[in-house]
């Protein structure tokens, strides 16, 4: 098998590296960033992370919250909870300068050379292409009321050629990559903010701080509902396993501290108080469909400005799905540039895109695919922080690319049974005890429809994986 293993000469200080520079295409994929080309500081990761969390989805989760019969401090309690597992991917993301690479090459480390490229092809390329069709279709349903107000009937060929620009801008950010995403992020991080301060005033304005549901929830229908509403909540931040890939540009010597807590808070902040303003929305009006409901009490010269922000942050968040999505496929073993690759992905997300358009209730589709991915993600995120923490963040950067038998992250055969194992059990565990509108586990079946999927996931997967690594020598 041929070696992927970056030339460590690339890295001589009399060379001129491949510039990772904003408005050119990035040249580098899943191999080694040498020291000579690190760059940025870790609070530049805040505005990365922030510009994404400025979203729809996070209102539409909000209100959700609401509708499934949670007063608004109960949502507000869920949104928080949920959103606290940001620490774990700050803690990933701790991952990138130390070791060079993204994410999905350093769980090489946790899964070996050949049984990563099963756990990225399942866990992260399927997983992104997914996310990419379902923020596309959130998108290009707002795009299709915004063309209508101005008087453009959204018909089929109307709505091809909306999906279809909206993923080319959102692909164009991804082909350009890291250094175009670090610096767009910033001011765009601003403006999005600006423009939901100025609804979040409108909102407020008919929002019932001691809103209660007209049949408020009891005992075991109460703890059934909090622990779904954390599910759907936490599924964001346990999804971002990709973290490093967005701080692996930044110097070895970075503390790995600020990287985690830079990138935690810009996830953290801005997705509590955009999922906390669609809940204080649900107060006040039927946020059954969020875009019809605030456009209700919006007056008609920001209403376009509204849904404009919407498509720009939902295009911000497919833009890091999409960058992330072709580093997948480049690590499963696909001899492809970076920039092909997210191409290639992006051609898919499109094809899902108009299936999820035909679904008929959209709402129902974004809850149920957030509940049921944190069976898959919360394992996967448990073993790479564990995995993180066990280490003590040491990788070696340059082994990571080595994908022979001499590379110590071979294993056994190329597999790392500690994280094979760990992961399944641990995604068998959580099946077991989840409490979905689709499926519904037997252990959560016998304590009354308590979906425990989050914590016995992420508990038995972390806990399975150190006792495991505990028979190979610390690398």
């Amino acid at each position: 098998m041929a070696s992927t293993k970056a030339d460590p000469r690339v890295a001589t200080p009399g060379e001129t590296p491949p510039a990772d520079r904003a408005g050119r295409v990035e040249t580098h994929g899943i191999d080694f960033i040498p020291d000579s080309e690190r760059h940025g500081r870790a609070r530049d990761l805040f505005a990365v992370w922030a510009a994404p969390n400025v979203s729809y989805l996070a209102l539409v989760v909000g209100g959700t919250l609401i509708l499934m019969g949670l007063s608004f401090w109960q949502a507000l309690a869920v949104i928080v909870v949920g959103n606290l597992f940001s620490v774990l991917t700050g803690i990933v993301a701790a991952s990138g300068p130390a070791s060079g690479t993204p994410s999905e090459v350093i769980t090489r480390a946790i899964f070996g050379i050949r049984g990563n490229r099963v756990n990225i092809l399942v866990t992260s390329w399927f997983i992104s292409v997914c996310y990419l069709a379902l923020n596309w279709a959130a998108a290009s349903y707002t795009a299709f009321r915004l063309v209508e107000r101005f008087g453009i009937e959204a018909t089929t060929p109307v709505k091809v050629v909306i999906i279809l620009a909206i993923a080319a801008v959102t692909l164009a950010i991804g082909v350009y990559g890291h250094a175009t995403i670090v610096r767009l992020y910033q001011p765009l991080a601003l403006v999005l903010t600006l423009i939901f301060v100025v609804m979040a005033g409108y909102v407020l304005g008919n929002a019932d701080w001691g809103y209660q549901p007209a049949e408020a929830l009891h005992g075991i229908g109460l703890w059934a509902t909090v622990a779904a509403g954390v599910s759907i909540v936490a599924s964001a931040p346990l999804s971002y396993t990709n973290s490093a890939d967005f701080a692996r540009y930044l110097p070895a010597t970075t503390s790995p501290a600020s990287v985690a807590v830079w990138t935690a808070l810009g996830a953290f902040v801005p997705s509590v108080l955009f999922t906390a303003l669609g809940a204080l929305a649900g107060t006040g009006l039927d946020m059954a469909d969020p875009q019809i409901a605030l456009e209700t009490i919006l007056p008609a010269w920001f209403t376009p400005i509204f849904l404009l922000a919407v498509i720009v942050g939902t295009i911000a968040n497919n833009a890091m799905t999409a960058y992330s999505s072709g580093l997948a496929l480049q690590s499963v073993g696909l001899r492809l540039r970076r920039s092909r690759s997210v191409l290639l992905d992006g051609s898919m997300g499109v094809a899902m895109t108009l299936y999820a358009l035909l679904v008929s209730n959209f709402l129902d589709t974004v809850s149920n695919m957030m509940q049921l991915v944190v069976t898959v993600m919360g394992p996967v995120m448990a073993v790479y922080v564990a995995d993180v923490l066990w280490r003590r963040n040491r990788y070696d950067g340059l082994e990571l690319g080595n994908e022979t038998g001499s590379s110590p992250y071979w294993y056994s055969g190329g597999i790392n049974w500690a994280g094979t194992v760990a992961v399944f059990t641990g995604i068998a565990a959580a099946a077991l005890c989840v409490a979905a509108p689709v499926y519904t586990g037997p252990i959560a079946n016998a304590v009354g429809g308590v979906d425990l999927s989050l914590p016995v996931g992420l508990i038995v997967s972390a806990a399975l994986y150190v006792v495991l690594m505990r028979s190979y020598r610390t690398r």
